[in-house]
């Protein structure tokens, strides 16, 4: 017999386990279930072990809303991330509802039923679950594969090449010659972190990134814990954190040559006025069209101006037996390869939704205020700030989420459709930014429209408007009400 619940949860990471939380707070009378590809909890911050893994946000704004963050560190590493994903589920009994080791692998929606039926792989084999509303909380990349371009005389290597994402537990690099291939976040975690014990570490880079430095430490954070109660320090922080993010994206937008000038600035206060920072730390495009690198207390320049790392930027032309060969003929000597290379995009797990026997193209749908698609029935996803913590989102679109599914109770509706209606809107691509995982998938990903509610605001002050206070009817049709002895028993 087919399992129902009321909300089917896709993914047990920082989202889901969030989303958990605020149905159980919001909506307690609805029943749920949480399916797990995996073995264990986390999401992103159980898949990826290499050295030094750790946020690049602070864990006052990347932490929820409802569970304060209360150690010292604000750059956190990976471990004390998952520890604190694991106690939030544990502590609120979101652990019991978690289905491991369950790979959704197709969503089929019946207007007539009102309901989704999920099917799963499991080590037992297929099994299958129906739901009213499905929320995917899986994150945007493929956690089976990351993006691993193939270079020429790869096989040709002698050493180990490594990707990040599948980072082998045994892999010894003391006292080798490491190259680091990449110059985002992984990368500019990985270097100072594997020099500790590497004879010598390279980051090779085809362009640079903007890396800024941050202190690991939120001080005002510190002081106002050790004066306040928890919830309240935690708060004041948290909107302290937000609105300087705010302040300085918008200031990238309006001013972005002198947003880059103060950036560079601060690189070579750090690197000295001899290194060449105009070659290296330098990128082509301004500030906040892609994430920015952040590297906590210096930790990177101070490596590279110990001289225990070094910065190259060049273009590969082949792999050697021994290391790597580049465009101007020099050739980096390698042991370990680490190809710190990105990651694929895969929204909705790379499912495609069923519409009453129709499968959905979501690449000609328009996204709904940045957690729902046009014209598909209760579902919604978690999709994460690209210039702020991804969870200052996910908090937000699961309240909403809550007030759409009391808000079917309260009327007696079973589905909630977003509508573009009759008035025409003009379509934009999904999100404004030039990163090469989003660029590689843009023509797959749903688009955004030119006005609200079919707009991304990028902005957590006017999504705390329009998601915890505006109208839960903005171009939302409720409709499919319960049959009437359904209604009678309820």
């Amino acid at each position: 017999m087919t399992e129902h619940v009321d909300v089917i949860i896709v993914g047990a990471g920082l989202s889901g386990v969030g989303a958990a939380h605020h149905l159980q707070l919001r909506s307690p009378n609805r029943s749920y279930l949480i399916l797990e590809a995996r073995a264990a909890m986390g999401g992103t911050w159980d898949l990826f072990r290499y050295p030094g893994i750790r946020s690049d946000s602070d864990m006052h704004t990347l932490g929820y809303n409802f569970r304060p963050w209360t150690k010292a560190k604000a750059i956190a590493d990976g471990p004390s991330i998952r520890e604190y994903i694991e106690d939030t589920a544990r502590e609120g009994g979101i652990d019991r509802r978690i289905r491991f080791n369950h790979r959704v692998t197709g969503m089929s929606w019946s207007t007539p039923d009102a309901c989704w039926t999920v099917t799963a792989e499991t080590p037992e084999g297929p099994v299958s679950f129906t739901a009213n509303f499905l929320h995917m909380c899986s994150g945007y990349y493929d956690y089976e594969r990351g993006h691993a371009p193939q270079f020429a005389g790869q096989e040709d290597f002698a050493g180990t090449i490594v990707h990040p994402q599948f980072w082998p537990e045994d892999l010894d690099y003391s006292g080798k010659r490491v190259v680091v291939v990449g110059s985002g976040a992984t990368a500019v975690t990985l270097v100072p972190e594997m020099a500790k014990r590497a004879a010598s570490v390279t980051m090779l880079q085809r362009s640079p990134t903007y890396v800024v430095s941050r202190p690991a430490q939120d001080s005002m954070a510190n002081w106002l814990r050790a004066k306040l109660p928890q919830h309240a320090a935690y708060g004041i922080t948290r909107w302290k954190n937000v609105l300087f993010g705010m302040v300085f994206y918008r200031m990238t937008r309006k001013k972005p040559e002198k947003v880059k000038q103060k950036l560079l600035d601060q690189v070579r206060e750090h690197l000295g006025p001899d290194y060449d920072v105009a070659t290296h730390f330098t990128p082509r495009y301004n500030p906040w069209d892609q994430r920015l690198c952040l590297v906590p207390d210096a930790d990177l320049f101070d490596t590279i101006k110990a001289g225990k790392a070094e910065v190259v930027t060049d273009t590969i032309e082949r792999f050697t037996q021994d290391g790597i060969k580049l465009q101007s003929g020099r050739t980096l000597p390698a042991d370990v390869i680490v190809t710190a290379t990105g990651l694929e995009v895969k929204l909705l797990s790379g499912i495609a939704p069923v519409v009453d026997g129709e499968t959905k193209d979501l690449s000609a749908a328009l996204q709904y205020k940045g957690m729902m698609f046009s014209d598909i029935p209760n579902l919604a996803f978690t999709f994460g700030y690209t210039n702020a913590s991804w969870t200052l989102k996910a908090d937000l679109v699961a309240m909403y989420l809550c007030r759409v599914l009391n808000t079917m109770k309260k009327r007696g509706m079973r589905q909630a459709t977003p509508r573009i209606g009759a008035e025409p809107v003009g379509v934009e691509p999904f999100v404004d930014f030039s990163s090469g995982y989003i660029q590689r998938v843009a023509d797959q990903l749903p688009k955004q429209g030119n006005r609200k509610p079919w707009r991304l605001n990028q902005n957590y002050a006017l999504d705390v408007m329009a998601l915890r206070f505006g109208s839960v009817d903005d171009s939302m049709e409720f409709s499919n009400p319960a049959p009437a002895r359904a209604r009678v028993a309820a």
